[in-house]
């Protein structure tokens, strides 16, 4: 990210409240640093929204819901949490990520190999396409759409054809890491980084997108614990960010609450 969020791509510490700890290196053989948060600003969310991808583009948040019959692609006003426009996918279908590419909205679905196209501006349906497997989040970078599939293995599409290009594994000090839901590609050097949430965690993983090596983790278990009212559900699982405005904001399934969050950066002991 640009400035604040840039300076904390290596940085680490506990997360938020609790005191902060000593860092922990990203390089194999040591455990990927763990970054805390502040809450910048609070807004309103549908908390019927069962969130599976979340964007945020020229002023305006983007959301897919999922579940049999209720799975919509919607466009939010951020600052109230009004659904300005809602269109459902096709009957049957269990709505996952969504992702933006040109003028239009890419989305997916869970079991169904079915993806879709869609007009950013109307959200009318355009098409249609296929992949193997299960869907789960999407994002983008300048050049390839990223896609997680429960696994722990990012695809990488074309986005002309949304046919796959290659795979890369993500690991964490060697360790395979699955589950891989939600994702949001954040700008930077060295190419970037992609944030997933891991599903029934607390936690968002810190993706090199080359390597697939995880380089930090963000626990928001705190933010979790006061949103999701116990319900096991109500999983964190929504994240954008505003290029224009580095602002990054994180949200979950069935939440009342969608936050703006600061990184917090390392605190030695």
């Amino acid at each position: 990210m640009r400035t604040a969020l840039l300076a904390l791509l290596l940085t680490a510490c506990q997360a938020a409240p609790s005191p902060p700890q000593a860092s922990t290196a990203s390089t194999l053989g040591q455990e990927p640093a763990v970054s805390g948060y502040r809450v910048v600003a609070t807004y309103p969310h549908d908390p019927k929204a069962f969130t599976q991808g979340l964007f945020f583009l020229d002023g305006q948040l983007y959301e897919s819901t999922g579940q049999i019959g209720r799975s919509t692609i919607r466009r939010v006003e951020i600052d109230t949490g009004r659904v300005a426009q809602s269109v459902p996918i096709p009957a049957g279908q269990f709505g996952e990520g969504i992702v933006d590419w040109g003028d239009q909205i890419i989305s997916i679905t869970w079991q169904d190999g079915i993806g879709h196209r869609w007009d950013r501006a109307t959200l009318r349906q355009l098409g249609s396409f296929r992949y193997p497997g299960e869907g789960w989040g999407l994002t983008r970078t300048a050049s390839e759409i990223i896609m997680s599939d429960g696994t722990a293995e990012l695809r990488f599409l074309d986005p002309a054809t949304l046919q796959e290009k290659r795979r890369v594994r993500v690991t964490a000090n060697g360790r395979p890491i699955d589950q891989l839901n939600e994702l949001e590609f954040v700008p930077g050097p060295n190419g970037g980084e992609v944030l997933a949430n891991v599903w029934m965690t607390p936690r968002i993983a810190r993706i090199d997108p080359a390597t697939g090596n995880v380089t930090g983790w963000i626990d928001l278990a705190p933010l979790v614990g006061e949103t999701s009212g116990g319900d096991p559900d109500a999983v964190l699982n929504g994240i954008a960010y505003d290029a224009a405005r580095d602002r990054l904001f994180v949200t979950g399934k069935n939440w009342p609450r969608l936050y703006e969050i600061d990184l917090v950066p390392a605190q030695p002991n």
